[in-house]
C-alpha cells in the first residue's frame, strides 16, 4: 500500500533520542515529550529495538497504550533481538560506537533471518503494549553498519525478513513494510530485484539541505518509478541543522560547520528558521511522503510543527540554489 495512503501527515515523531542517545533522558521528560507531541495533533511514531536496547520502544509504548489504537500509525524495525541477558562489552555498532551507551544493558543480537525477523516483532509488540503494527522497516543492512559484510547481511534479509514481512504484509497483518537505513546503496538494490517488492523505506540523513546529491542522482529516480515513497529520517541531519552540534551521529567537522553557517546566514537574510528550511526542503521532493523528527523536550515538537507551517520566501531558495548549496535538480517547496 502507498505510504502516503497509511500515514496520517507530513510530520512524525522519531524515537532514537528516547533510547537515550547521546545522553540519558529522565523518564519523565521522555514521557512529556511523547504526550506533546500526541497533544499537538502528531499521529505517526517511528521506534526501533535498537534505539536504547529497546527503551525507546518501552518509553513510547507507556504512552501510546493509552491511546485509541486506530487513532495512530506505528512503525517499528526488524533486524536486532533484544536478549534478557546483559552487555558485558562494548557494542559493536559499526561507525555508530556508543551511541546508545545509555540505553538498557540488555545484550542485542544482530540478525535479519526469518526466525529472528519474527522473534524481533514478537519483542517489540510487547515492549510497545500493542497488538499489532502498521509499518515495519528492515533496519540497518548497510555500510555504515557491517563494512565489507553488508551484501552479506543484505541477502540474509532478502531470504530472511523481506519474505516474511512480505508475507505479512499480503495477509494484511501489517499495512506496509520497507527497508530503513542511512545509505541509498541498500534500498536501489532493494528495488533492483524481482520480488519481494518494498511499499516504502526510511533513508535518515540521505535527503537533506546537507546530503541529497547521491539519493537525486540514483535512487529517487528508481523510487518514483516503481511508485515506492520515501520517509525522510533525520531532516536535520543529527540535529546540526537545528542547532546542534552532531552531523551524522557524531560531533560535526569544520566543512558541516562552515556549510551550515552559511544557509544560515542566507536564511537570517531573508527571515526563515533554518529548522523550516531543513524541514520543507526534504518533503520537497514528489517521493516524500513524511518526514520524522526526533525530540526529546516537550517544546521541540512545537517548534517542528511551525517549521513545517511556516512561509519561507521563494527567493530564499533562488539564492541557496545560486550559491551551489542545494543542487540545480533538487525540487522546491511548492510555494517557492
Amino acid at each position: 500500500m502507498a505510504l502516503q495512503h497509511i500515514l496520517p501527515g507530513r510530520l512524525g515523531f522519531g524515537t532514537a533520542p528516547l533510547g537515550n542517545m547521546f545522553r540519558a533522558i529522565p523518564d519523565e521528560e521522555a514521557r512529556a515529550t511523547v504526550e506533546a507531541a500526541w497533544d499537538q495533533g502528531v499521529r505517526y511514531f517511528d521506534t526501533a529495538p535498537l534505539y536504547g536496547s529497546g527503551l525507546a520502544e518501552e518509553r513510547l509504548g507507556e504512552v501510546l497504550s493509552t491511546k485509541p489504537r486506530d487513532e495512530f500509525v506505528l512503525s517499528t524495525k526488524v533486524g536486532r533481538v533484544i536478549l534478557d541477558e546483559r552487555e558485558e562489552t562494548a557494542r559493536d555498532l559499526g561507525e555508530k560506537g556508543g551511541l546508545f551507551e545509555h540505553g538498557n544493558p540488555n545484550k542485542i543480537l544482530h540478525e535479519w533471518t526469518a526466525e529472528a525477523t519474527e522473534r524481533s516483532i514478537e519483542g517489540s509488540l510487547k515492549r510497545l503494549g500493542t497488538d499489532r503494527l502498521d509499518i515495519v522497516w528492515v533496519h540497518d543492512i548497510a555500510q555504515d553498519f557491517h563494512g565489507d559484510q553488508w551484501l552479506a547481511k543484505f541477502e540474509e534479509a532478502r531470504t530472511g525478513a523481506f519474505r516474511v514481512l512480505s508475507r505479512l504484509r499480503d495477509e494484511g497483518v501489517i499495512k506496509a513494510w520497507g527497508l530503513g537505513v542511512n545509505k541509498t546503496e541498500p534500498v536501489e538494490l532493494t528495488l533492483a530485484l524481482d520480488e519481494p517488492k518494498p511499499d516504502g523505506f526510511l533513508l535518515a540523513g540521505r535527503y537533506t539541505l546537507l546530503d541529497h546529491e547521491h539519493a537525486l542522482t540514483r535512487l529517487l529516480p528508481m523510487a518514483q518509478e516503481q511508485g515506492v515513497e520515501m520517509v525522510v529520517g533525520g531532516p536535520y541531519s543529527s540535529g546540526v541543522l537545528a542547532g546542534g552540534t552532531h552531523f551524522e551521529y557524531q560531533q560535526a567537522p569544520a566543512e558541516i560547520i562552515e556549510r551550515v553557517g552559511r544557509i544560515k546566514a542566507l536564511a537570517d537574510k531573508h527571515g526563515v528558521s533554518i529548522k523550516a528550511a531543513a524541514l520543507q526542503f526534504s518533503l520537497a521532493h514528489p517521493a516524500s511522503a513524511a518526514a520524522v523528527a526526533g525530540a526529546t523536550r516537550p517544546s521541540r515538537i512545537a517548534e517542528d510543527l511551525a517549521a513545517l507551517n511556516e512561509t519561507v520566501p521563494a527567493a530564499f531558495w533562488t539564492e541557496l540554489r545560486a550559491a551551489g548549496l542545494i543542487s540545480p535538480a533538487a525540487p522546491l517547496p511548492q510555494n517557492a
